[in-house]
């Protein structure tokens, strides 16, 4: 009786370790992996367990600038059982890494959050970070705007609740003009919102401020655009010389 109430405050509970098939990802691709759980003094009842995908986004408040944690996708991934005290027992998984789910670019953080919903008791926790690197439709833009002379210059989260769609966030790849674009943009802003079968891009064209009227509209950030270009994933296939074309013909018409 005494091992029950430890247990139910968080001493000789259960304890889990997750376990990832590998630590890169794309957004899409299948996650697989086990939950291994060991049972602690006494015999719990299990109800699920969830996995969840996790990142952060810069949200700011009051002139004060904070990270807010944010779930990409949550997913329950055992059905409820007894876990006697002592017994050792590995539950598989598998589910799609989010479209949504940002790249690790600059420090962009990851992770699977492991959540054990024990009836009458604290519930134990893992966290494994992961790395999300492009899809190769993505690396088709990014290479294009790499032919366009623009060098990346960071990328982070950051609060858009109307961009976002469903997620309270977007990733903002920043790039800077080297060659062609020089002296006539401040920079380029690029974000990614992939689908199976294709991938909608917003371009966020910062021009650069030149006389007084375009200083004034820089000051009020009507210096801004916003473009949105979908390509299929097929277009994409084509390559990164055909995107580059069409990416350098929108940023132009945006650019004076």
């Amino acid at each position: 009786m005494f091992n029950r109430f430890l247990a139910s405050i968080g001493i000789g509970n259960a304890t889990i370790d997750t376990v990832l098939e590998k630590p890169r990802y794309m957004p899409g691709e299948e996650v697989r992996g086990v939950v291994r759980i060991r049972g602690g003094n006494v015999e719990q009842q299990i109800e699920t367990i969830h996995l969840s995908v996790m990142t952060q986004y810069v949200r700011e408040s009051n002139d004060q600038k904070y990270n807010q944690n944010a779930e990409v996708g949550r997913y329950h991934v055992s059905a409820p059982f007894l876990l006697k005290a002592g017994e050792n027992r590995e539950v598989p998984f598998s589910f799609n890494l989010p479209h949504q789910t940002p790249l690790t670019f600059a420090r962009t953080p990851v992770w699977v959050k492991t959540e054990l919903d024990v009836r009458g008791g604290v519930d134990p926790g893992d966290n494994d970070k992961i790395e999300v690197v492009p899809t190769p439709q993505m690396n088709t833009v990014l290479e294009a705007m790499n032919r366009l002379g623009f060098q990346l210059r960071k990328a982070d989260c950051e609060y858009a609740s109307r961009l976002g769609g469903k997620m309270p966030f977007v990733q903002e790849i920043e790039f800077v003009p080297t060659t062609q674009f020089r002296g006539q943009l401040d920079e380029v802003e690029v974000m990614f919102f992939p689908s199976d079968r294709e991938l909608e891009i917003v371009l966020q064209i910062d021009r650069r401020a030149r006389g007084l009227a375009s200083m004034f509209a820089e000051a009020m950030n009507m210096d801004e655009s916003f473009v949105r270009v979908k390509y299929t994933n097929e277009q994409l296939n084509q390559g990164a010389a055909t995107v580059s074309h069409q990416l350098a013909d929108i940023i132009a018409r945006f650019a004076r």
